[in-house]
């Protein structure tokens, strides 16, 4: 099968790294696999690293006429069968591209247009729910997602349920030295939370209950990796709070997996959440987790047997949560296998990658 995978983002994040997952997996799998990606953005060096076919495209916004040309142009040269289109933005430009690819050749193959929807955000208007009822399939990654396209108006039958998924791998050494280098005491509980510094990861109530639990257990360490937007805003609610050196931004990093598997409690504070792939690489690290109720991620935690689930936007829920779990390492422990269980039940990249492949065939 030849797929042409396309992805408009220029920064590196969990849908970026689902794309890659998926095209690799599928490119193992005897596929002829493109990405299509942002011109200098990191898919496209992480792609050519990993020795995938790329079109490295102008992506700029939703329906930019030079990028919607430039696709059309990719796919008139790939001729897929599919093309999965991983973000909003990749939506619209390859619903045009492909229309514009086919008036242009009329010998190509009509490739099956797949859209993927990583956000438990509401569509936003008539031109929102156009270009995805332009697609046959559309991949929905939680339950509470296609609860939301269903919603918005979306035919519920042109939607599949596939869950993200991550590799199973072991965890890295020199998880502690990590933690030591950016300030963290040697044998200091630390509460570790890796997600982008955005609104709707809600950094704002997890310094909350950060506090909460810092009067209790003043030796506890918050280790937050990511970079976004609102870095500086939070770094000053960090120092107004009297707060730092307890909570520790880290900024991006290419040693997650070291960080992650040598934290004691994993959190995600979200609002807004369609899923979480650092809370499923927690769970593939055994690492108990601390969610709230957003969007898919009591699709991957269960309250009281791989973690804890709190609503969302409450500080004292959070830290309540967080204290009960580092006050009891067995607990945790009990946890944390369990999450790996689940994890290797519903939520490995392997799966995704057969259940994406599905998809494809079920739209003929």
């Amino acid at each position: 099968m030849r797929i042409v995978h396309v992805d408009t983002a220029a920064t590196w994040r969990g849908g970026q790294g689902q794309v890659l997952l998926t095209a690799l997996g599928q490119a193992a799998r005897g596929n002829e696999v493109t990405v299509a990606c942002r011109r200098g953005g990191v898919l496209e060096s992480r792609a050519r690293a990993a020795r995938l076919p790329v079109a490295a495209l102008p992506f700029r916004g939703d329906l930019w006429p030079p990028a919607a040309v430039a696709l059309a142009r990719a796919l008139r040269s790939a001729r897929p069968d599919v093309v999965q289109l991983h973000d909003p933005h990749a939506v619209g430009t390859g619903v045009l591209a492909a229309r514009l690819a086919g008036r242009t050749d009329g010998r190509a193959p009509v490739p099956r247009l797949v859209a993927t929807r990583r956000v438990d955000f509401r569509l936003r208007g008539p031109l929102s729910r156009w270009k995805y009822r332009a697609c046959p399939g559309i991949v929905a990654v939680s339950r509470a997602i296609a609860r939301v396209l269903a919603e918005d108006g979306i035919d519920a039958e042109r939607v599949r349920l596939v869950y993200e998924g991550v590799p199973d791998r072991e965890a890295p050494p020199g998880g502690a030295e990590a933690l030591q280098a950016l300030g963290v005491p040697a044998g200091a509980p630390v509460v570790g939370n890796v997600a982008a510094l955005t609104g709707h990861k809600d950094h704002a109530t997890l310094l909350e209950a950060a506090a909460v639990v810092l009067r209790a257990r003043p030796e506890v360490r918050f280790v937050v990796v990511g970079e976004g937007p609102l870095r500086g805003e939070l770094a000053a609610r960090t120092r107004e709070g009297g707060l730092e050196g307890r909570v520790v931004f880290a900024g991006f990093r290419d040693d997650v997996d070291r960080l992650l598997a040598a934290f004691d409690v994993f959190c995600l504070s979200s609002r807004l959440e369609g899923l979480g792939t650092s809370l499923l690489d927690a769970m593939a690290f055994a690492r108990p987790v601390v969610a709230t109720a957003a969007g898919g991620m009591p699709e991957a935690v269960e309250d009281g047997v791989t973690g804890r689930v709190v609503p969302v936007r409450d500080p004292v829920a959070l830290a309540r949560a967080l204290l009960d779990l580092l006050g009891d390492p067995g607990r945790r422990r009990v946890m944390g296998e369990a999450g790996r269980r689940r994890f290797l039940e519903r939520f490995t990249a392997d799966r995704m990658v057969e259940e994406t492949l599905g998809v494809y065939e079920a739209l003929g």
